[in-house]
């Protein structure tokens, strides 16, 4: 499981570089027989830290995004699904926190990894090349999808994982349900040009709220106009340029009416952004799009405001954050998952 080098490229300062396949060599390294751990010191396991189910949800979205995965990667799949059926209790919430003691730090509830888990059991359920995987995966999805949260965050990556299942099971009514309310509790893009973002602040994961509403305007009853999703995402786009390459907008968030910061950037917002870049291609044919996840393939790759790689070509992992001093070279799991998401969108020009 090395990286190595395929077609598609992608501007870097102004030139050209060839776009490396994603390698799943360190999400390996932070892997062991019960779960993905969160937190590394460069490239080592802090075990310390335990696991989590946001992370390891966002494994087993990457893995099964995987077109030809081999024996080791359907292990890895079946480890993390084997943690995320672990976590969920009979009501359909999910525990998030598991300690190197295996056991759970917290209560099952319905926060970002509620959603989070419904994403990789959704996208398990639409995509694993294993059967056994499909169907293990739909039947904790279909327990879980049941339940709302008033939080859009949770609701959005929820929403994913049921547009997911829908590609596979168009007649699934608790998936089509669950997808139309992930889009409501996002809420339709404002009128102001200036802002039309449905709140009054950029926080973390933006793209993934614009691209439920698209992924929702899809539905066959009670979508919400595809132009909304678009709105949210084009915009969400231009404010995230400078000079000319992607700056996303830093973990602090970014208030309507505030003065907007650039330090410090995380991965996930890179990875969301070409998600929902991804989507609105698919959707809509136009090539604008495919232009935005170039340009976040470009953030890792070094096209960003400090000009730097947001990798480690040895080990595979993803730096976890871009600072004003350069990158952070911590590689825990949620900046390496971010970095192999987007490169898997890097296919799209092979």
């Amino acid at each position: 499981m090395t990286a190595t080098t395929g077609r598609p490229r992608t501007p870097t300062r102004g030139r050209w570089v060839a776009a490396p396949a994603p390698s799943f060599a360190h999400l390996a390294r932070l892997s062991d027989d019960t779960g993905l751990f969160e937190h590394a010191r460069h490239a080592i396991v802090r075990r310390e830290h335990g696991y989590c189910t946001d992370d390891v949800a966002r494994g087993l979205v990457v893995i099964s995004r995987e077109p030809e995965p081999g024996a080791e990667l359907l292990r890895l799949a079946e480890c993390y699904l084997a943690f995320l059926t672990h976590a969920q209790d009979a009501g359909g919430a999910f525990h998030n926190r598991l300690g190197h003691d295996r056991h759970w730090a917290d209560e099952p509830g319905l926060g970002d990894w509620w959603g989070r888990a419904l994403w990789g059991l959704g996208t398990a359920v639409a995509r694993s090349p294993a059967p056994w995987v499909r169907e293990e995966a739909l039947v904790a999805f279909s327990r879980g999808a049941t339940r709302r949260t008033k939080f859009p965050h949770a609701m959005a990556f929820a929403g994913l994982g049921a547009a997911e299942v829908l590609r596979r099971h168009p007649g699934h009514v608790t998936a089509a349900s669950l997808l139309s309310d992930a889009a409501s509790t996002v809420g339709p893009a404002a009128a102001d040009p200036r802002w039309p973002w449905p709140r009054q602040e950029l926080t973390y994961a933006n793209g993934a709220l614009a691209e439920v509403v698209i992924a929702a305007s899809q539905l066959r009853h009670g979508g919400p106009p595809l132009d909304d999703g678009l709105r949210m995402l084009a915009w969400l786009r231009d404010v995230q340029q400078r000079d000319g390459r992607l700056s996303v907008v830093p973990v602090r968030g970014w208030r309507h009416g505030a003065l907007r910061l650039h330090h410090d950037q995380q991965p996930i917002e890179v990875a969301a952004f070409a998600d929902a870049c991804a989507t609105a291609a698919t959707v809509t044919g136009a090539p604008e799009w495919d232009d935005g996840v170039r340009q976040a393939v470009g953030w890792f790759l070094g096209d960003n405001d400090f000009g730097a790689p947001m990798w480690d070509p040895e080990t595979g992992g993803g730096y976890d954050g871009l600072t004003a001093q350069g990158p952070n070279l911590n590689q825990g799991a949620e900046s390496t998952l971010a970095l192999i998401s987007t490169l898997q969108h890097a296919r799209r020009w092979s």
